[in-house]
């Protein structure tokens, strides 16, 4: 029997999705729930799964096409047998199973780039990655991928030297962004056109975080099986700020102040298909380990692609963290509706002077952008001076002073 294979329904708030990329080829066998093809989202990647054992008969919807709900995107017989050539694909020799295996360094690459480095017939030794430490993202391969195929050389006698650069000669290449960098983008020209953006600075001494890290991270790790991290003490000292000053945890919508009783804190996350912005909702009910446990699950998922629209969808006040890369200072963009964001810079050892001596404190430069429509400067440098506080004496957090 013939089953088509269609877009599932999509989130709210998403019209279309793209099709990304298809793992089997038509005349392959597939098992039930076996992902047959990736679907991009401007927030999410959607797997469709085989709904039965079969072969794929047909695929009507290319790769960089745009689909939406219901759309059929191929043909699956079900309980048929592989066709004869792809049999013959699976009986080929040892030899050109292994020609075929992922190519040396591929598995050294993040699920998403291997994925499209065998199809594509790629190897990560080929391409220069733009990523952490050099490592490949989609949009590398991408890149690689859409250039064109050098022309077949010439029959040259033996002697013939290679031809030279040609000098002045500049390389130029058009890659189309991907849905969610398109998202982003819109988000962004949102919140600059939409706000009253501002932004208020100070600086934090993180010696007695520091220090408490130190001294309590082995046993801390021991007990709760994660490392203690600098996030869920600006998470919880964000929670006293909000609380204090209510605007800061507050939405515009239209000519409305929205004021929420609840805390979902949206933690920005970089992975290969660009930021994005999980939510840890009810931040103020989590302990410092449950915190620190949800961090790092959405960046294990946020890489695997696996984060979903409920991850992404809502949040209150947003946290991000340049310091990660080196960032001293930045001026953070609001995430519409909400009206304020806290940017986390990196931490550099600088002489200060307390208590009229001159020692040497771990700094942090912190940035609160915020919506001038609605929130006053007065709140705003408050607000900031509250997390501050906080974090410079961690004891305020525990005892909610």
């Amino acid at each position: 029997m013939a089953i088509e294979i269609k877009v599932p329904n999509l989130p709210e708030s998403v019209s279309s999705a793209t099709v990304a990329t298809w793992h089997l080829k038509a005349g392959d066998a597939v098992k039930r729930e076996q992902n047959l093809v990736d679907l991009e989202t401007d927030k999410v990647v959607l797997e469709v799964p085989a709904t039965a054992d079969g072969v794929i008969t047909e695929i009507r919807v290319q790769p960089g096409a745009t689909v939406q709900a219901g759309d059929v995107l191929g043909i699956l017989e079900e309980g048929a047998a592989a066709a004869p050539a792809a049999r013959a694909e699976a009986a080929k020799p040892a030899a050109a199973t292994a020609a075929a295996a992922p190519a040396a360094g591929n598995e050294d690459q993040s699920p998403a780039v291997r994925k499209l480095l065998s199809e594509l017939g790629l190897s990560a030794s080929q391409i220069s990655g733009s990523g952490k430490g050099g490592r490949l993202t989609v949009e590398d391969v991408k890149a690689h991928a859409a250039k064109p195929a050098p022309a077949a050389p010439k029959a040259a006698a033996p002697a013939a030297a290679p031809l030279p650069r040609v000098a002045g000669a500049r390389e130029e290449q058009r890659v189309p962004m991907t849905r969610i960098r398109q998202r982003i983008a819109e988000r962004l020209l949102e919140a600059k056109n939409s706000t009253a953006m501002l932004t208020t600075f100070n600086e934090v001494d993180l010696k007695a975080v520091s220090e408490l890290r130190a001294r309590y991270k082995d046993p801390f790790e021991k007990s709760h099986g994660v490392k203690l991290g600098f996030m869920s003490f600006f998470i919880k000292a964000a929670i006293e700020a909000l609380k204090k000053y209510p605007v800061l945890n507050a939405s515009v919508d239209g000519q409305d102040v929205i004021y929420h009783g609840y805390y979902d804190i949206g933690v920005a996350v970089s992975s290969e298909r660009g930021l994005v912005v999980p939510i840890l909702r009810d931040a103020d009910q989590h302990s410092m380990a449950e915190i620190e446990k949800a961090i790092g699950d959405f960046g294990n998922r946020a890489k695997a692609n696996k984060l979903t629209m409920e991850d992404l969808t809502g949040g209150t006040f947003s946290i991000t963290n340049g310091g990660v890369f080196g960032s001293m200072m930045s001026t953070p963009i609001l995430n519409p509706p909400q009206s304020a964001i806290l940017g986390m810079h990196g931490i550099t050892e600088r002489p200060m002077v307390v208590n009229g001596e001159i020692v040497i404190r771990p700094m942090m430069y912190l940035a609160l952008s915020y919506d001038h429509r609605v929130i006053d400067g007065k709140e705003a440098v408050l607000g900031l001076r509250t997390i501050k506080e906080c974090l410079e004496d961690p004891a305020k957090i525990l005892l909610q002073l």
